[in-house]
């Protein structure tokens, strides 16, 4: 019973965190929308394997640091950067490249354009370190109640939790814009703003932590 409950928490955490819009699952939705529910997957599949590292990583740092918080604050500092770029590119770049880019994937053919999805999914969570800081804070807090999160088998069913619970939202989210045709036309014009909008704001938040 034990175990269950580290897989429950990875699971709740990561439903949680991925409920709202955010890179990766309007990422997802773009995908889907633009190219199908099979690239879409193959992406997810990629983003999914680094978000397990991820949480990996996550759990390791605070089994170094415990209550510290200046490892925290430097990768807040870290996504900061990443997520501002992000967002210039998004909004400014990104659609003046997307006619350019659907080209050459049509060129190179479907089998390779949901090869580039899966390592596109791999990359886009690799710049998303956002969560990294969300689950050391979680494993910490875990550890605070006796929850010893840093035993080998519970790290891995908390990682395996938190695959479990970003992949349902994932699915969840292209699932939904895939099948609402209202809101097909909308996304499929402003997705990449949308995008812009969600690392921007994530930016801000970010910033806003830093300053207090």
């Amino acid at each position: 019973m034990e175990y269950l409950y580290f897989l429950l928490f990875g699971f709740v955490a990561a439903v949680i965190g991925v409920s709202l819009p955010g890179l990766l699952n309007m990422t997802a939705v773009k995908i889907a929308l633009k190219e199908g529910k099979e690239s879409a997957y193959t992406y997810m599949l990629g983003a999914l394997i680094t978000i397990f590292v991820q949480t990996y990583i996550a759990i390791f740092f605070a089994k170094m640091i415990e209550s510290s918080v200046v490892i925290s604050e430097t990768l807040q500092e870290i996504g900061l950067v990443i997520f501002t770029a992000l967002t210039v590119y998004f909004v400014f770049f990104a659609k003046k490249k997307e006619n350019k880019e659907n080209q050459a994937e049509l060129v190179g053919g479907s089998t390779i354009a949901i090869k580039n999805r899966f390592f596109y999914g791999i990359f886009l969570a690799a710049l998303n370190v956002f969560p990294i800081p969300y689950y050391v804070f979680l494993s910490i807090t875990l550890a605070s109640y006796d929850f010893n999160v840093f035993y080998a088998l519970h790290t891995f069913l908390l990682s395996i939790g938190v695959v479990l619970g970003s992949a349902l939202m994932l699915y969840l989210y292209v699932l939904f814009f895939k099948n609402s045709d209202k809101e097909e036309h909308f996304l499929l014009k402003n997705i990449n703003y949308c995008i812009g909008v969600v690392t921007g704001i994530i930016a801000l938040i970010t910033l806003y932590k830093l300053l207090k």
